[in-house]
């Protein structure tokens, strides 16, 4: 699966056109765009795990990067009301929880990387949007910890849905 410069999957034309709309619409593609250093509408992460967040985000959606010491991103996330990713049961990889509420995490691919483990889920919060979280890792034993990781995010109670 194509990824944007930022690591979203992109997934046919319909995906695309909304991500450029939503990227367009935060100014993501203009020259030298900072990224604000707050968390925004980040979830919450453990003081301790290294990551910080990178976010944009406008009244509609949020976008956040974990990312590590060096830079490099852990795992990302975008929270809007529909996102660009449809799981396929065929894909299924592993469960794990999330604030409490179980997941399926599905296996993704990136053009021209077959070596990359790429794994999406999606998760429902209470104000009606969905949190799509995807990473990266370059082998099973990065991809168990990227796992981990992203599974210590906490979202505020007024977003975590109860299904």
């Amino acid at each position: 699966m194509k990824k944007t410069a930022w690591g979203m999957p992109m997934t046919g034309r319909s995906a695309l056109r909304a991500i450029v709309a939503a990227g367009l619409g935060l100014g993501l593609f203009s020259t030298g765009a900072a990224w604000a250093q707050d968390a925004g509408g980040c979830p919450n992460i453990p003081a301790d795990s290294g990551l910080t967040w990178e976010y944009r985000g406008n009244g509609e959606m949020d976008f956040c990067r974990a990312l590590r010491n060096d830079g490099s991103e852990a795992f990302g996330l975008y929270i809007a009301k529909k996102t660009p990713f449809t799981p396929k049961s065929g894909k299924r990889a592993e469960t794990g929880h999330i604030d409490g509420q179980e997941v399926i995490w599905y296996r993704g691919e990136l053009a021209g990387k077959p070596d990359i483990q790429v794994r999406e889920t999606l998760l429902p919060l209470a104000d009606g949007r969905v949190a799509h979280i995807w990473m990266q890792a370059s082998n099973a034993q990065e991809l168990g910890q990227v796992i981990r990781q992203a599974e210590t995010m906490q979202f505020p109670a007024t977003r975590l849905s109860s299904k």
